[in-house]
């Protein structure tokens, strides 16, 4: 299989953002993994589940929206395995079948069947349709489902592409950039089901045991915990006052891992992971750190982390049509045997071949691609910092930059996502983002810039929640991509004089 090396950059010099670009997929591929979702009243209708939006979006965020070749793949199955009132769901392997068999079982009580599609797979889970919220629950936070590729060749007939050499050149692309032995990385279909087995190895090693969620996290790291789980201790803001209560947390209950992420999404606080780790070593607990955000190029939290985790989805890739993550190990710590262990013999390479060749191409430009993006956003933040429109600037610069520089390279910078909040933001938010002419919708790290009201886009059933934990319901996060500093001010510059 040849994949052309070829990235549409058109988006940089033509974002979609106006209202009739609703529904349009970015990047411009089939396979995209966001989707336009350009005025404020877009998102809510998308939340609410408006036929104006919904009957428009021909794609979406793969875990959140069925992409219509995984949604044909769906329908397929139903009509060769489906009986009475059944619907199915594809997963690549048949331990990832049983898992969301088991919890559709633990959440519903309803009894799912489990069909190989052919001899050589995928796995299709049959199950009653009263069951179907919880099977989509399941497929969004464990991130173990095929991707449109697999799909796609699933219902074509297409064997997998042999990408044995790619994804060994990908996992030693990570080691060196990870500063780790080739050996302890492994790769998953995406960011979710890697975090998914590094949770689900340490429950293997001490079940039962609640997990720590520090500082406010991507949505499903905690649902991942939350539902997937006995259970979780969530402490949201991550500061130096929540760094007690865990150590007085940790002095009482045996917990089984402290997750936190380097920096946050979305407010972008980089916790102080020096004294996690101090903590977790003194109780036996393990350090599980995300640093999508930061990347592998702007830090190096291993000599903290027992385990690394990534999403290679984001700036890895930075097209934006690709779905894959990592796991590193850390050889160092002292959870290294007993973790990587488990891990390693739990393990399955599920990446689809045909993502795992793009994965391969899109990256090999990622260390260039990501220092253009650090010097870009920090030009941004600055000139935000200074507009009088704008309240606060949510930056690793200006949040918590003592924890983040520890863990900064020599040359590394602090990478290209950024929240805002608007003075005003009720009423200026909306308008705001209505005028602001960057393409508009979910996701991150792609080479062209995006958008996205994340806390209605995240937790619209759950606002109050949300900024009970500090996030408004009005935040703006920003991914930085490689248009020229000067031309991304000048966009933002003219959604900030429609309000200001």
């Amino acid at each position: 299989m040849k994949v052309p090396l070829t990235v549409d950059t058109s988006l940089i010099d033509r974002p979609l953002w106006r209202a009739d670009d609703l529904g349009r997929p970015l990047p411009l591929s089939p396979h995209a993994n966001s989707v336009c979702l350009p005025t404020w009243s877009d998102v809510i209708g998308y939340e609410e589940g408006d036929p104006r939006v919904l009957d428009r979006l021909q794609t979406g965020y793969p875990r959140f929206f069925i992409h219509p070749a995984t949604e044909r793949l769906f329908r397929e199955a139903a009509d060769r395995f489906a009986q009475g009132d059944e619907f199915c769901h594809v997963y690549p392997s048949p331990a990832t079948a049983e898992r969301c068999r088991e919890w559709i079982a633990r959440w519903t009580g309803l009894s799912g069947r489990i069909v190989a599609w052919s001899d050589a797979g995928p796995w299709v889970i049959c199950f009653p349709r009263p069951a179907t919220r919880a099977a989509k629950k399941y497929w969004r936070h464990a991130g173990e489902g095929v991707s449109s590729r697999m799909a796609q060749a699933c219902w074509q007939g297409e064997q997998q592409p042999d990408a044995r050499q790619a994804k060994q050149t990908v996992r030693e692309r990570i080691a060196d950039l990870a500063r780790a032995p080739v050996d302890c990385v492994r790769l998953f279909g995406s960011g979710m089901s890697a975090i998914y087995a590094v949770h689900r190895a340490i429950q293997h090693i001490v079940p039962g045991r609640r997990s720590v969620q520090f500082g406010f996290p991507y949505v499903d790291t905690l649902k991942i915990q939350q539902d997937l789980g006995p259970g979780v201790h969530f402490f949201p803001r991550g500061d130096r006052q929540e760094l007690r209560q865990l150590a007085d947390l940790l002095r009482s209950e045996p917990v089984s891992a402290i997750f936190c992420e380097f920096p946050s999404n979305p407010l972008l606080v980089s916790p102080d992971v020096a004294a996690l780790a101090d903590l977790g070593r003194r109780h036996d607990v393990p350090l599980i750190v995300d640093e999508t955000l930061a990347t592998y190029v702007n830090v190096d939290v291993r000599p903290w982390a027992d385990v690394l985790v990534t999403s290679l989805t984001k700036y890895f890739t930075g097209v934006g049509d690709v779905l894959a993550g990592a796991v590193v190990g850390n050889p160092n710590s002292p959870w290294f045997q007993r973790l990587w262990d488990v891990i390693t013999q739990q393990y399955e390479d599920l990446l689809w071949g045909g993502d795992a060749i793009l994965l391969e191409q899109y990256s090999r430009d990622f260390p260039e691609r990501m220092r253009q993006i650090n010097r870009t956003a920090e030009q941004i933040c600055q000139f935000c910092s200074s507009h009088p429109a704008i309240q606060r600037v949510y930056y690793p610069w200006y949040n918590t930059p003592d924890h983040f520089s520890a863990a900064q390279l020599p040359d590394g910078g602090y990478g290209g996502l950024f929240s805002l909040l608007l003075k005003d933001a009720p009423q200026t938010a909306p308008a705001f983002f209505d005028a602001l002419p960057w393409c508009k919708g979910p996701n991150l790290g792609t080479h062209f810039s995006l958008c996205c009201p994340f806390t209605m886009l995240a937790h619209f059933e759950e606002l109050d929640w949300a900024e009970a934990c500090g996030v408004s319901r009005y935040l703006l996060r920003f991914s930085v991509g490689l248009e020229p500093a000067d031309m991304l001010i000048d966009r933002l510059q003219q959604a900030l004089d429609r309000i200001w």
